[in-house]
This record gives C-alpha cells, sequence and structure tokens, in this order.
C-alpha cells in the first residue's frame, strides 16, 4: 500500500497554498508583530519587546490615548495619540491641555516622579498648537528621550498610522494588554 500517492501529495499542497494565503492576508490587513525600538514608551513598553498590532478598521477607532505603530519616512514607531484632528494642545508645568482641558495621563505617573527626582519637567512647555485636518499629533511616554511630534517628527497621517497596538506576546514573562 502506498502511502504518498499522488492524489495526497495534491491535497498536502493545497492545504499549504490555503494556508499561506491566510497567513498573508492576516498579516497584511489584520494582526502583525512589531517590535518595539528603543526606550521613547518605557515604562508601558520595553525595549525589544514584541507586540501584535491590530491594522482592522483603524479609521473608526483611532481616539487620544491609543498606542500606535507609525509609518515614518525611513523607519516605524510606536507612540500615544496625543492630538486628533483640529485639537489645540497646550503643554504647562507637566499638565497636558486639549482644547482648553487638563488631560489625566495616568501613564505617565511614573516617569513624572522620576523627572521631578532629577529637579526637571517630563515634559518642556509648548503650545498652544493646532494639529492640522487630517493629521495626528503623537507623543512617546519617557517624554525625556522620546523623538516625536514635538521635535522633529512633526504630525502623522491616518495613512501613515499602520495599526493600535493591541498587546505584548514576547518576552513570555511579560505578556500583558497594552489597552
Amino acid at each position: 500500500m502506498k502511502s504518498n500517492s499522488k492524489g495526497e501529495w495534491k491535497s498536502w499542497g493545497k492545504a499549504l497554498f490555503l494556508a499561506l494565503g491566510i497567513a498573508i492576508v492576516v498579516r497584511t490587513f489584520l494582526f502583525s508583530p512589531y517590535v518595539v525600538d528603543g526606550e521613547s514608551m518605557e515604562p508601558t513598553l520595553h525595549d525589544h519587546e514584541k507586540m501584535f498590532v491590530n491594522k482592522l478598521n483603524l479609521t473608526n477607532r483611532l481616539s487620544r490615548g491609543e498606542i500606535v505603530v507609525i509609518k515614518g519616512k525611513e523607519e516605524y514607531y510606536v507612540k500615544r495619540i496625543i492630538g486628533l484632528p483640529g485639537d489645540t494642545i497646550l503643554m504647562k508645568n507637566d499638565n497636558l491641555f486639549i482644547n482648553g482641558v487638563l488631560v489625566k495621563e495616568p501613564y505617565l505617573s511614573h516617569n513624572l516622579k522620576l523627572a521631578k527626582q532629577m529637579g526637571s519637567k517630563l515634559t518642556d512647555d509648548f503650545g498652544p498648537i493646532t494639529v492640522p485636518k487630517d493629521k495626528y499629533f503623537v507623543m512617546g511616554n519617557n517624554r525625556l528621550y522620546s523623538k516625536d511630534s514635538r521635535n522633529g517628527l512633526g504630525y502623522f497621517s491616518k495613512e501613515q498610522i499602520v495599526g493600535e497596538s493591541e498587546f505584548v506576546f514576547y518576552p513570555f514573562s511579560q505578556l500583558r494588554n497594552t489597552k
């Protein structure tokens, strides 16, 4: 009895081709793994951590506070959306005001404490600035060491936003949601 008939090889080939096609579609349009590069999102995300990014239906979900992956001119960045199109942003004494309203940033508590211990501010004062139509203003959580919309990267369009961070999957001991 032949265990590897021509029909069996053909069946395996179709299954492999289908699985590869599904994997390409999922990675291209739904979810992708990304590696955090640098310390600009510390302590929320750490250098070399691997995370899954949701690419599905972004235009309806982009909101202030979301962690996103952005395609820059030469590389990808992981940042937090701070300002939406049309927002007026003011930073004064480590307090963020958007459209004149104080915005709480609980994800900064650790870094704010460290900055105060060093006798400095976490975020230099700036603004007011108005985010242009169809653009987003982003910053890292580790603002003393973050290249972002304030200092060189500028604004980003929704087409440049690859997806929003869902969860860290590696290292396995640090598995967690990033929402």
